[in-house]
């Protein structure tokens, strides 16, 4: 059975100091945190503080309503810990909701705080929650960052139950490809726990207090990627058993049993997805998964990126449909309204209306629409005899030209403009880490409602922050087919390009060099009508530039809804 590694291990030194977490617990006077959303872990359990001893500056005497910089307003105390405190605030200026942590300028950890600060800034990557700002002025050193209200700690959605396996999926997927970005810019995390990943109300999962939590606890270590590995396995692990994967009790989870050493998720629970148990094992034991498979272990997040594209992709739970209520006629629907209800022990006599057209009118009526009929039978049988009389006078020429002219012309023309049924939608995002944009949402471009909409993942430009050429979405059509026009319905004005593989492929291509570009567009509904008629089974509408979306202030593709016609 594997060893296991307690280079993450975020549980309190019981060496005879006075744990952190009971220090943070304490209420302060300017109240307790009603919301989670802050950068620093007010954790259960926390580890030592690292090779730093303790800070031995007092905290600055801070307050709701202080002002900082003139324009960021403090008003909640979410943590004073360590000589540093951090708060819910409001930015005056841009009338938002921030989170700033601040320190004495002459704070023993001051300088690596804004440092770490800083460099997380440069790194501009949307999946870490974003630092806004890191300044030092009167004798204080703050950062501001973002503050997400409608996100989840992982800590919270794990209180309720374990995730399930496509959450858990989504969640370890999304975790490691952002911190091997981060380790290839030289940004190590060092303190990556449930309370610093959040899942925002769009199913994104985002980390919080890159570099800035180590720096603000004086955490170091000499293997920065071997120790965020090992935190992404103890997250995953925790996802999958609600159990925290050392002896410790952290987290609001229990520990596991002690003496037993470190057993897979598929032994601690029932029903455990086999592939994800194993790759937790890989990530969290130095010596590798369990003994009846013998992987490798995976020491760096890249590693363990490389080991989620090996394992089969999980698709989301289709969703359940549930039977609609029958409908109830209201006393307004039945023609009652306003009315006095009858007696039930009277019977309304219910007036038999007179047969139609039973009046003198009505009766010319019905000879006069019987006449036409006639008429019209008539006119037609005529047209058809004299028909039929000249096809078979030329019946010989149409044989000849026939055989002459071969069985092309007999072939009839395709209808153009008509509509073509999409048999399936694939996201497509061959340049991401994951190569996922929100599958479980396609769905919503086909069900005809304009106010659902499939959407990318958000950026923090509208060239998609650098990251990538774009997104997109295959469109599948069964089969090849005649395309004439492409019909497609962005929420704010989109660029994209109509792509499509070629004609032979008899399955869906994987590789954007596949598909070849045929017209583009911008707008809120653009029309893409290739110049000549494309035969394909696939096509991609492939995003290239995006529109800012205001209700989050960054910017995001959607689409609502995409016709074909031939």
């Amino acid at each position: 059975m594997a060893e296991r590694s307690t280079a993450a291990v975020d549980v309190a030194d019981n060496s005879g100091e006075q744990s952190l977490t009971a220090e943070a617990d304490q209420s302060t006077a300017d109240g307790v945190a009603k919301n989670r959303e802050q950068d620093t872990d007010n954790d259960e359990a926390q580890e030592s503080t690292g090779t730093e001893g303790p800070a031995t500056t007092s905290p600055p005497e801070l307050h709701s309503g202080h002002k900082l910089a003139g324009r960021y307003r403090l008003e909640e105390c979410v943590t004073r810990l360590d000589g540093f405190s951090s708060w819910r605030a409001v930015d005056e200026k841009l009338r938002r909701a921030v989170g700033v942590h601040v320190l004495p300028a002459d704070h023993s950890r001051a300088r690596s705080v804004l440092a770490a600060a800083r460099s997380s800034a440069l790194l501009g990557d949307p999946r870490f929650v974003q630092v806004l700002d890191a300044v030092e002025e009167n004798d204080l050193v703050y950062v501001v960052h973002e503050w997400l209200p409608d996100a989840t700690e992982l800590t919270t959605l794990l209180a309720s139950g374990p995730l399930e396996v496509y959450d858990a999926y989504q969640m370890v997927s999304q975790v490691s490809s952002a911190m091997a970005a981060a380790h290839r810019e030289g940004l190590a995390h060092l303190r990556l726990n449930p309370n610093a990943v959040l899942r925002t109300s769009t199913g994104q999962w985002r980390i919080r207090g890159l570099a800035v939590n180590a720096a603000l606890r004086g955490a170091s270590s000499d293997t920065p990627q071997r120790t965020d590995t090992e935190s992404i396995g103890a997250l995953l692990y925790a996802a999958l058993t609600q159990r925290w994967p050392y002896e410790n009790d952290a987290y609001g989870m229990s520990g596991l049993p002690k003496d037993i050493g470190l057993i897979p998720p598929d032994q601690v629970r029932a029903g455990v997805h086999r592939g994800l148990s194993e790759l937790a094992m890989r990530a969290l034991a130095n010596d590798g998964a369990t003994a009846s498979r013998h992987e490798s272990p995976c020491t760096t997040p890249e590693e363990l990126v490389k080991a989620i594209g090996e394992m089969p992709r999980i698709r989301p739970p289709e969703p359940a449909f549930t039977t609609p209520p029958d409908y109830q006629r209201t006393t307004y629907q039945q023609g009652s309204y306003g009315r006095p209800a009858a007696s039930p022990r009277v019977t309304q006599p219910t007036p038999v209306p007179p047969p139609p057209l039973q009046s003198r009118t009505g009766k010319a009526l019905k000879w006069a629409v019987s006449a036409l009929l006639i008429a019209a039978l008539g006119l037609g049988s005529w047209q058809l005899a004299d028909a039929l009389m000249d096809q078979g006078g030329t019946s010989d020429d149409t044989t000849n030209t026939q055989t002459t002219d071969g069985d092309e012309k007999n072939d009839p023309k395709p209808v153009r403009g008509k509509p073509i049924a999409i048999s399936e939608l694939h996201d497509f995002d061959p340049f991401g880490q994951d190569g996922s944009e929100y599958p479980e949402n396609l769905p919503k471009i086909l069900d005809g409602d304009p106010a659902s909409y499939w959407q990318t993942s958000y950026y923090a430009s509208s060239d998609f922050g650098r990251l990538k050429p774009g997104v997109g979405v295959v469109v599948d059509l069964g089969r090849s087919q005649d395309v004439g026009k492409v019909d497609v319905t962005f929420v704010g004005s989109t660029s994209v390009e109509l792509r499509a593989a070629p004609g032979d492929a008899q399955s869906r291509p994987t590789s954007f060099d596949s598909y070849d570009k045929v017209t583009e567009g911008s707008g809120s509904t653009v029309s893409l009508a290739p110049k000549d008629t494309v035969r394909t089974r696939y096509l991609l509408v492939w995003l290239t530039e995006l529109p800012m979306q205001t209700d989050v202030g960054q910017w995001r593709g959607r689409i609502a809804d995409i016709k074909v016609t031939s």
